[in-house]
């Protein structure tokens, strides 16, 4: 047999070879939309799912501790004492009348199950008796609430400047301080609101830091929770 027989018959026998661009080759289980540098889609999957869930835990978190404290603090009563922080109960005809329009006007624009207004005298000092009033119903935005209470306020007594937030105390909700202006001249003016109470008071002769401490004081001797 020649050598060109040899050379042909070599050549025939020898197999195709394999076009590699048919079927791209994959490396276990990555995706054909994954591209290089890019992580698997099952693996985005996993994590997209995590951060929704990360999410969606964080969001009943929320809800359950805004339901705990709406729950501790909805039953909500406040008093009028004959002393507290130091003061007395003015129950003379003027302080009273003072007191129950104040505490009309707050009815008029807040629904509450219950109302009160007082007058406290310091013993001290007549020209620095304090005047509270307030009320008490299940209140799902306190800060909105107690606002709303400053705006009555200015109507009432001219613009509160200076308005900020200061310790509520132990009770929690939220506590503001601000002044204003009346016969006697400028004075402070504080107000609380949580999940079952607002209120309101006004101190003569007062600066608004020291308003604010009594307040708190008052707050622990007129307000009480089931």
């Amino acid at each position: 047999m020649s050598d060109a027989h040899l050379t042909q018959r070599s050549l025939a026998d020898e197999p195709e070879p394999i076009d590699l661009t048919e079927e791209p080759i994959r490396l276990g289980n990555q995706d054909p939309a994954d591209g290089p540098g890019r992580a698997p889609r099952s693996r985005r999957r996993r994590i997209v799912l995590a951060v929704v869930l990360a999410a969606g835990l964080a969001g009943v978190g929320a809800l359950g501790i805004a339901g705990w404290r709406v729950a501790q603090q909805k039953d909500t009563e406040l008093s009028s004492p004959d002393t507290v922080a130091g003061l007395r109960r003015d129950d003379s005809e003027r302080a009273r009348s003072t007191a129950e329009y104040l505490r009309d006007g707050l009815s008029a624009d807040i629904d509450l199950d219950r109302s009160f207004g007082t007058v406290y005298r310091d013993p001290a000092d007549d020209k620095r008796s304090v005047l509270i009033f307030g009320g008490t119903t299940l209140l799902w935005q306190p800060e909105r609430d107690l606002d709303t209470l400053f705006r009555l306020m200015t109507d009432e007594t001219g613009k509160v400047t200076g308005l900020r937030e200061v310790s509520p105390g132990r009770f929690g909700g939220v506590m503001k301080c601000g002044t204003t202006s009346g016969e006697g001249g400028d004075f402070a003016i504080c107000g609380w609101a949580d999940h079952g109470s607002v209120a309101m008071a006004m101190f003569p002769g007062r600066p608004v830091d020291s308003a604010g401490d009594l307040l708190r004081q008052i707050r622990e001797g007129i307000q009480t929770r089931s």
